[in-house]
C-alpha cells in the first residue's frame, strides 16, 4: 500500500519549496496544479490565472469536487515508490478522495502570511501568478471557496514558512524523515505534531 503524503497550503505559502524538498530526498512529487494546467492546453487555453482559476471551477462543477485528486490517483498507482508526495490539495473532498484509497494519507500544511505570499508570488513571476493586488485577492478567495480553508485546518502537521529559506527546507526534511519512520511503528497520536 502507497503512502501518500500530501501538502496544502494558500498560493505563494511555500508548497513548491517543501515538494521540491520532497523531490530531493527521492521522493515522486504529483502536483494538481499540473492537472489543471494540462487541462487548459487540451482545452487550447492559455495558463493565465483567469483561465487556471475557471477550469479548477469548471473540472469541480462537471465531475465533482473531488475531480483533480481523482485524476491524480492513477498518477500515483504508476510511481514505483511506496511513499508519493501531493502538492495542491484544494478541499476536504480531496482530502477524503485519497483517505478511502490511502488509508495512510498524511496532509501537511503550510503557512505563510498574506504579504509574505505576496511578495513571493510577484517574485516568482509564473504566467499563472497574480501580478497586482487585486488579482492575489481574487487568487486567495476562489480558493477559499473551493475549501483550501478547511484543509489547511485540518492538517495532521502545520509548518510556519515565514523566515529563512535553508531553515524552512530543513524543517521540511525533518518532518518528512518524522511522518515516514512514525508509520513504519511509531505512535502517529503524539500530541507534538506542530512544527514552528
Amino acid at each position: 500500500m502507497k503512502k501518500v503524503i500530501a501538502i496544502v497550503g494558500m498560493p505563494g505559502s511555500g508548497k513548491s519549496v517543501a515538494t521540491g524538498v520532497a523531490a530531493r530526498e527521492g521522493f515522486p512529487v504529483i502536483s494538481m496544479g499540473d492537472v489543471i494546467r494540462e487541462e487548459a492546453m487540451l482545452r487550447g487555453l492559455n495558463p493565465s490565472p483567469e483561465n487556471i482559476g475557471r477550469i479548477m471551477l469548471e473540472l469541480r462543477d462537471e465531475e465533482g469536487d473531488d475531480a483533480v485528486a481523482r485524476r491524480c490517483i492513477p498518477r500515483i498507482e504508476a510511481e514505483k515508490s511506496n511513499v508519493v508526495i501531493v502538492e495542491g490539495i484544494r478541499s476536504m473532498a480531496e482530502v477524503e478522495a485519497f483517505k478511502r484509497k490511502y488509508p495512510d494519507f498524511i496532509l501537511i500544511g503550510v503557512h505563510a502570511s498574506p504579504e509574505t505570499r505576496l511578495r513571493r508570488l510577484v517574485a516568482r513571476g509564473r504566467e499563472d501568478d497574480p501580478r497586482t493586488l487585486s488579482h492575489f485577492r481574487e487568487r486567495d478567495k476562489r480558493e477559499l471557496q473551493v475549501g483550501i480553508g478547511n484543509a489547511i485546518a485540518m492538517a495532521d502537521y502545520m509548518l510556519v514558512n515565514e523566515g529563512d529559506i535553508e531553515e524552512f527546507k530543513e524543517k521540511v526534511r525533518k518532518l518528512l524523515r518524522r511522518v515516514i519512520d512514525e508509520n513504519k511503528g511509531g505512535d502517529p497520536s503524539k500530541p507534538d505534531r506542530r512544527f514552528k
